[in-house]
């Protein structure tokens, strides 16, 4: 990750092939749940930001890709439907070729939406 990116489309540009395919498909995803949400980088992640808060971000790594729902109570409420991929308390991990499906995305992002809301 260089420290100079300042997009998105920057950030993915320094993922391979198979992650960057991947991680926009997931972008998609984010975007389509949440139309209205800014796009940025945080603490050095692809993210996205609802009404002034954190809602979700993204990253690739050498031998992943990575979700973080910027909250450890998203993933606890999700935690069966992640079984089949490495989670940690803000983490959900997954490679390119076994991405994280489209419709669970979409609940997750929902979910945050909704944690943020709640927040207010």
């Amino acid at each position: 990750m260089n420290p100079k990116t300042k997009t998105i489309d920057e950030y993915l540009a320094g993922a391979n092939a198979a992650q960057r395919a991947a991680l926009e498909k997931l972008r998609k995803t984010i975007r389509a749940v949440a139309p209205r949400a800014e796009e940025c980088i945080s603490y050095g992640l692809a993210a996205f930001r609802l009404n002034g808060r954190a809602l979700v971000a993204f990253g690739a790594w050498k031998n992943h890709c990575a979700l973080y729902p910027m909250s450890s109570a998203t993933v606890k409420l999700f935690q069966d439907h992640l079984k089949n991929f490495e989670t940690t308390k803000g983490t959900i991990r997954f490679s390119a070729d076994k991405p994280l499906p489209t419709t669970l995305v979409k609940k997750l992002v929902k979910a945050r939406i909704a944690e943020n809301v709640g927040r207010r």
